[in-house]
């Protein structure tokens, strides 16, 4: 599957707001299509390891590879994560990665917007869903996160405990049908 990866999904209703992601200019996009320079400063932004517990820091090289490494999700999964752009400037990643557990969604986002995360989350489960044909998809958070309720907002549920590189995890599990019924009220 050949996927490019900008949103085709354009106007969103979220409670009484509507909002236009090709006016605001918001895309997604490739991680390899945006400066590594940019993807580097993202993933070594201080303010966000705090809640990414397997954040170290990373070398230029490091970036590259690990660019590398999502890109070739697409092609080996048919699904990967996006470099999330605003006004052509690196606004933060995510999307779904292959994980033991299926499709897991990740949004790591500059501190500067993190104002758009419910949008973005929106969109990606939306194509996650409809476009890229996942049945169902996992998000798993650190401790120090708590958003129990505004996943429950969007249809997750409580999926008990993942491990990830030693470090124990909440995951939280939406399927289609669920996303089917939550999407549509949120468009009310």
């Amino acid at each position: 599957m050949s996927v490019r990866g900008l949103i085709s999904l354009t106007t969103l209703q979220t409670g009484a707001h509507h909002r236009d992601m090709h006016e605001a200019g918001i895309a997604l996009v490739r991680l390899s299509e945006v400066p590594l320079e940019a993807v580097h400063a993202l993933l070594n932004d201080e303010r966000s390891h705090r809640h990414l517990p397997l954040a170290a820091p990373f070398t230029p090289e490091q970036v590259a590879a690990w660019v590398r490494d999502k890109d070739a999700q697409w092609e080996e999964a048919g699904y990967g994560p996006w470099a999330v752009t605003v006004d052509g400037r690196l606004a933060g990643w995510g999307g779904f990665q292959r994980e033991a557990s299926g499709a897991d969604l990740a949004l790591v986002m500059d501190r500067a917007d993190w104002g758009i995360g419910r949008t973005l989350l929106h969109v990606m489960l939306e194509r996650g869903f409809a476009e890229l044909g996942l049945d169902e998809v996992t998000v798993a958070l650190p401790f120090s996160r708590n958003a129990t309720r505004a996943l429950m907002r969007f249809g997750f549920r409580p999926d008990g405990e993942v491990m990830y590189g030693g470090i124990m995890f909440r995951q939280y599990r939406l399927d289609r049908a669920a996303w089917q019924v939550t999407a549509a009220s949120l468009l009310e």
